[in-house]
């Protein structure tokens, strides 16, 4: 396995990566943007013996990745790259994801692009045609006629969200002034917003890998996320709640992800989805997801039964390196894994068959 590199972007998910990659003999390099590479080059690297990271590539920038001879030298040695969340917003091109990315991709990289709520098709039309529940989405505020989230994105950090609540077309007018008059949010990016149901229930993310060679699509495990400022709102009494709420703007930031477990009653449910979500997207973005995907979702009850709503799709690998404390994967595999290890256990077994085609786009 010596003889490949798994490589990933300096943030997000690739240490998690990283370990997976040592653990099966392979060689691991991370693309640091200048100014975060002390992590991966000192903290975490393997030169010691300990650590996961063999090798950093530093850039000036994320984006020049792209550049030809950056791309050269990973190809050079023989890179198989994992894409996640924050390799989408800082290359900020799908494009060029698409068709100027020469080094072989972990996954369907057409799909990335599906998770962005503002191009057409995206995950609503995959939800839809996999007979997904999702929120009931509004076309305009004049439509309001219950509490909505309004998912628009920040105006100086365009992938942080801006989210706020309404329950009335005025409630929307009030608090998308509000925002935009203290710079958090553009008139542009609220034209471009979406108007959500917002769904009462417990949050849970199902985080799914879907292997081509096995035809099998696997619960890793179960999460749900901590966002700042919301989740310190939250912890107050109501009466501190409204007091706070007159000077904050509650923000939706992830600061990380706590593992959560299921009851045993809806695990055919919740492989059901993952089964249609799949069987969708080999459809309609061939050959359809390769590996890692998350459907972040909300159990609400509905008498006498739950019902599970989907209100976010992750076509790549999640975020939540803590997965693998959940019991899933060990009911399968007789040990823990994280999604990292899954990945690079694919990997593996492509390279053994001698069939890297059916994981690499």
């Amino acid at each position: 396995m010596s003889n490949y590199t798994i490589t990933v972007l300096g943030s997000h998910s690739a240490l998690d990566v990283c370990r997976g990659a040592k653990d099966l003999g392979f060689r691991t390099l991370v693309v640091c943007q200048k100014g975060r590479e002390k992590t991966y080059q000192k903290y975490y690297a393997s030169n010691s013996g300990l650590g996961c990271v063999d090798e950093c590539l530093v850039l000036d920038k994320f984006s020049d990745i792209l550049k030809h001879h950056i791309q050269k030298k990973l190809l050079t040695r023989n890179a198989i790259f994992i894409p996640h969340r924050s390799f989408e917003v800082y290359i900020n091109d799908y494009n060029a994801i698409e068709k100027k990315f020469k080094v072989p991709i972990f996954g369907n990289r057409k799909l990335l692009r599906y998770e962005e709520r503002n191009q057409k098709p995206n995950q609503y039309n995959l939800l839809q045609k996999a007979k997904i529940k999702f929120p009931k989405i509004f076309k305009r505020p004049s439509e309001i006629d219950r509490l909505v989230i309004v998912k628009v994105q920040q105006k100086k950090v365009s992938f942080e969200r801006g989210f706020f609540f309404a329950s009335t077309p005025k409630q929307f007018d009030d608090e998308a002034k509000k925002r935009i008059e203290s710079g958090l949010i553009s008139k542009v990016s609220l034209d471009n917003a979406v108007i959500e149901e917002f769904v009462v229930g417990v949050g849970v993310n199902f985080n799914f890998f879907y292997s081509p060679i096995s035809k099998r699509v696997e619960l890793i495990g179960t999460d749900t996320r901590r966002q700042t400022n919301l989740d310190g709102v939250l912890r107050l009494p109501a009466p501190q709640q409204m007091e706070a709420l007159k000077y904050l703007e509650v923000t939706f930031k992830e600061m990380g992800h706590t593992a959560v477990t299921l009851p045993e009653s809806l695990l055919e449910e919740v492989y059901d989805i993952g089964e249609r979500f799949v069987s969708v997207t080999k459809k309609e973005v061939k050959p359809g997801v390769i590996g890692p995907f998350a459907l972040q979702a909300l159990i609400r009850p509905i008498f006498p039964e739950l019902e599970i709503v989907v209100y976010d799709v992750s076509p790549r690998m999640p975020g939540s390196p803590g997965i693998f404390v959940t019991p899933y994967s060990g009911y399968l595999y007789g040990e823990n894994l994280s999604m990292g290890k899954r990945v690079v256990m694919e990997i593996k077994d492509a390279i053994e068959q001698n069939c890297l085609d059916k994981v690499l786009t």
